[in-house]
């Protein structure tokens, strides 16, 4: 079983970015969040077994030029998921994180959860 969802989200290259740290943490804590509450909406009474592979796919007008800058924009939405998921953290081995990066408007992320 897989389940896909998409959220309106822009996810910024983070590495290139000067900001003021209440500026990054808010918008932290917003990805997070809503990361984890689009996940448990989607995944709902579904029950899902473990290992799982999750693809977080970025789609934006304009491409990152790596893939340190891909995994790192995705970050909060990635802890969000795992919230959801019930992991202690990301590092947990029964999930296997996938990174992907589509040309596309309006910004949004693509995230699909399968079994295996």
């Amino acid at each position: 079983m897989t389940i896909t969802f998409t959220m309106p989200m822009v996810l910024p290259s983070v590495a290139n970015i000067s900001e003021h740290w209440a500026t990054r943490a808010k918008r932290a804590k917003v990805q997070r969040r809503d990361a984890a509450w689009a996940a448990l909406h989607a995944i709902g009474l579904k029950g899902l077994r473990f290992p799982l592979r999750v693809t977080v796919t970025r789609i934006a007008p304009r491409m990152l030029d790596s893939h340190d800058n891909l995994r790192a924009s995705a970050k909060h939405v990635v802890d969000g998921l795992a919230d959801a998921l019930g992991l202690q953290s990301d590092r947990d081995t029964c999930v296997e994180w996938r990174y992907a990066q589509e040309r596309g408007k309006p910004a949004a992320v693509r995230v699909e959860i399968g079994e295996g």
